[in-house]
């Protein structure tokens, strides 16, 4: 019961975070990686990774809960094939309790996912109505499924942060989108940029990187795209992101 309880609460808490994220000057990526952060921790599952679409044929990895995820579904995408694809082109959910046995269905991607760890896949639409604007992929280490419970509690964070992106829709719906595309792609760029300062700096891998830029523009109430362009400016010393190296990382 308490853990029930908890996990209501942490539900609760991410709602009014993901809402709070939603200002006049919100940043897609802070949005979408608190979604994907989001879905590790609430349901359990190893990684999170998603797409978004521009409504030109122009589809991106925006955000994922690790490098690992986010070079699979790079992968993912130059492959042309994968559960996020299929659901972002049917606008219905994708899953796989075990991607073994889905070797002919999504051969390269498959090979890939199974190399870096991941055993079952659940991948759901982001669509308002008829439209369709990306994809999210939860992945577990296991091959079991994702629970029904656990992919209606995706599809509905999933469904708040489309509602967000699509806020500010217009008659130049598809103009806006691409804006926010590229908007997210550069912001990519520029924390990417600054994850490597960091990893250079501290000797540390590009996860803890990123664990420490989104720990400083959380505490500080920062954009993440603010705090990696002080960091890849030189304007802000790294010491004060506090750094730290992973658990049992004995390097000096």
């Amino acid at each position: 019961m308490n853990d029930d309880a908890d996990r209501e609460q942490a539900l609760a808490d991410v709602f009014v975070l993901l809402a709070d994220t939603l200002v006049d000057d919100y940043d897609v990526v802070d949005l979408l990686d608190r979604l994907t952060t989001a879905c590790v921790d609430l349901l359990g599952v190893r990684a999170a990774g998603l797409l978004l679409d521009d409504q030109n044929g122009n589809l991106a990895v925006v955000a994922s809960s690790s490098d690992e995820i986010r070079l699979l579904e790079i992968f993912q995408l130059q492959a042309n094939e994968g559960p996020c694809l299929d659901c972002f082109r049917t606008g219905t959910a994708v899953t796989s309790a075990d991607l073994d046995a889905e070797r002919a269905r999504w051969p390269r991607f498959v090979a890939a996912a199974l190399a870096a760890g991941f055993a079952s896949v659940a991948a759901l639409p982001m669509r308002l109505r008829s439209q369709t604007i990306g994809a999210l992929n939860v992945f577990h280490a296991r091959a079991e499924p994702v629970s029904a419970k656990d992919q209606r509690l995706a599809q509905a964070l999933a469904d708040v942060a489309t509602i967000g992106i699509l806020q500010r829709r217009s008659v130049h719906r598809s103009s806006v989108m691409a804006e926010q595309l590229q908007h997210a792609l550069n912001s990519r760029v520029v924390i990417e940029q600054a994850k490597g300062v960091l990893a250079e700096r501290f000797t540390i891998d590009m996860d803890t990187a990123f664990e420490a830029l989104r720990r400083y523009a959380r505490h500080h109430n920062l954009k993440l795209t603010e705090i990696a362009q002080a960091v890849t400016r030189g304007a802000i010393a790294l010491d004060t992101l506090a750094v730290s190296p992973p658990a049992g990382d004995t390097r000096p």
